[in-house]
């Protein structure tokens, strides 16, 4: 994976990600431990262990894994920038729209067939990506449906909707 790949989505027709920053304490994980290194092991020669990382940066690419077919992505985590020093911690995290429910899935996921599945203009590669990947989501209660969300119509920009 492409760690700085995902900015490609600044110039494309998605709306850009929101950016969420955190500074504290070591608290973000990059993408499931926090920030860590690998050292030698003394007690084992030849092996390695983790110990916290107590300087440095950590650049995590958006987290994704297609299930099954090589256009049937599934989002993991969002993309990290995180800083450490000592014991505390600069994170830049990128976000989907808010929204609804599911609204980082689907940002993600529908960027990554839009970049990577489709071939055109934007306006033809956002219709495809409509016609083959669509991102709809019905929401019930009690049995009765209340209403359907489309995500294009969150994720997308006006100009593209």
């Amino acid at each position: 994976m492409n760690k700085f790949g995902f900015l490609k989505i600044l110039n494309s027709p998605f709306v850009r990600p929101r950016v969420k920053v955190y500074v504290g304490k070591i608290a973000i994980g990059t993408p499931y431990f926090f920030p860590r290194r690998t050292v030698k092991n003394p007690d084992k020669p030849g092996y390695l262990k983790f110990v916290p990382k107590w300087f440095g940066f950590d650049f995590v690419g958006l987290g994704y894994k297609t299930k099954w077919s090589n256009t049937d992505y599934r989002f993991e985590w969002c993309p990290i920038w995180s800083f450490v020093f000592w014991k505390w911690q600069i994170a830049i995290t990128f976000l989907g729209p808010k929204g609804e429910v599911g609204s980082n899935d689907s940002y993600w996921e529908s960027w990554l067939y839009y970049e990577n599945d489709t071939k055109g203009t934007k306006k033809e590669r956002i219709a495809q990506c409509k016609k083959d990947n669509p991102k709809r989501s019905t929401i019930y209660k009690q049995g009765q449906e209340v209403y359907t969300v489309d995500y294009y119509d969150i994720i997308l920009k006006k100009k593209y909707r």
